[in-house]
């Protein structure tokens, strides 16, 4: 876990209004009790998790990819090759979702605005070199041309919620 307790009362905060603000509907599935904190949820999300993230074309059609996620600092991390579809779709429109599932046990979905952390030719964010030591661990250093392949964004969330109907069976252990 890499948050920091001022981040994870920011990521309390994002998950309980963001639940408040739902549909009855999806309060009906998805409750305090069948959810997991913002210390657990980092705690569960560590190292590479699959996320499909959804993006849209120019002619407003979805498109729906699978990306490695990467939760620190309580966002998403993920990258593509910079010439990637979905990293057109994302320049044009940075508006996106991901979802990351595991079977019946866990669902994170958070819709937000992506950031380029290492743009092509411009001055990376600040995040980015933490961000390209971890991904070099993770991966290996010559795993990329990290600096022309591939592109990193930081998914900057303005809604997420947790489905965890067995907390318990995902904070133990």
């Amino acid at each position: 876990m890499r948050e920091t307790p001022e981040e994870l009362t920011e990521l309390q905060a994002l998950l309980d209004a963001s639940l408040a603000r739902s549909t009855s509907h999806l309060r009906s599935i998805i409750s305090t009790d069948r959810s997991l904190t913002a210390e657990q949820l980092a705690t569960v999300l560590s190292g590479m998790c699959i996320l499909a993230l959804s993006t849209v074309t120019a002619a407003s059609e979805p498109r729906i990819s699978a990306v490695d996620g990467h939760f620190l600092h309580g966002r998403w991390y993920f990258g593509t090759a910079r010439t990637a579809a979905k990293a057109r779709h994302l320049a044009a429109r940075p508006s996106a979702s991901v979802a990351h599932l595991r079977g019946e046990d866990l669902g994170v979905f958070t819709h937000g605005t992506v950031e380029v952390v290492n743009p092509d030719g411009g001055a990376p964010d600040a995040e980015w070199p933490e961000l390209l030591a971890y991904f070099k661990d993770l991966y290996g250093d010559d795993a990329f041309d990290w600096d022309n392949d591939v592109v990193f964004y930081r998914l900057r969330p303005h809604w997420m919620t947790v489905y965890a109907p067995d907390s318990a069976k995902l904070t133990t252990g």
